[in-house]
């Protein structure tokens, strides 16, 4: 038993070692490009459509085109369920047909829209809303997963707020943010949220559809690392444990 012991502590230190000096298969993200700093403003934040993105779009009528029994309908969400882009960019409305609409913002697919409207009907007004606007958070919090948007921007503390805060495992100096730029590339940045005066409206304003990670610290990864790793140890010592009190009685 003391051999089998041994040999455990030895491996057991081969793979300590060995895990510190090679690439996590456990943690997300990992680069070992230097982080991007990503210059945020009013008008970056605004979110442009893209295909598969769902619309709320609403068409307002002049009054003197409604009948007295339809004078609710003033204001008439074109589909309930939202209006999806499809692959190529496009939504098709009534009266209008197809529209391409990706690339846009709210206001200039409201403001293209209704353009369009103004030459068949008196004095249209079109109100268009993105309606699967969200960020994403992952890793050491208490309620990962998708946070929607109800405006154009949300802080990162808010997001973790909706995500239910931080875990005690969490790494607060590297929380990582992914966003998706105009070309469609993916840049990244590291926010320390331990340090105020580091802090910074560029660093702190998410974007729709970024990702937040939150990594875990290293005492987590190598508990996680060492029970899987510990795990056929653990059942072969359960395995052989009654055969060696065996031994040990017939010995005696």
């Amino acid at each position: 038993m003391n051999r089998i012991y041994v040999i455990f502590l030895f491996t057991f230190s081969l793979f300590f070692l060995s895990a510190c000096s090679q690439k996590s298969n456990y943690l997300l993200l990992q680069t070992k490009k230097s982080l991007t700093d990503i210059n945020t403003t009013a008008v970056s934040i605004e979110y442009k459509i893209l295909p598969q993105d769902r619309l709320k779009v609403i068409l307002y009528k002049d009054p003197a085109e409604i009948s007295t029994v339809n004078a609710s309908k003033i204001g008439e969400n074109l589909n309930p369920e939202g209006i999806l882009v499809n692959a190529a960019g496009f939504i098709k409305l009534p009266l209008l047909g197809k529209i391409k609409v990706a690339g846009l913002t709210q206001t200039q697919a409201s403001d293209k829209i209704e353009t369009l409207y103004k030459k068949i009907l008196t004095e249209p007004s079109v109100y268009v809303e993105i309606m699967n606007k969200r960020v994403i958070v992952l890793g050491e919090v208490n309620k990962p997963g998708v946070v929607k948007l109800d405006k154009e921007k949300m802080t990162l503390f808010e997001a973790l707020g909706f995500a239910g805060g931080l875990k005690d495992s969490a790494v607060r100096d590297k929380v990582i943010i992914v966003s998706y730029n105009t070309k469609k590339s993916m840049q990244m940045r590291s926010v320390d949220l331990t340090d105020f005066d580091k802090l910074s409206y560029e660093t702190l304003m998410l974007r729709p559809n970024d990702i937040v990670y939150v990594k875990p610290d290293g005492w987590k990864e190598f508990r996680v690392k060492s029970d899987n790793y510990t795990s056929p140890f653990i059942t072969f010592t359960k395995i052989v444990s009654p055969f060696v009190t065996l031994k040990y009685l017939f010995d005696r």
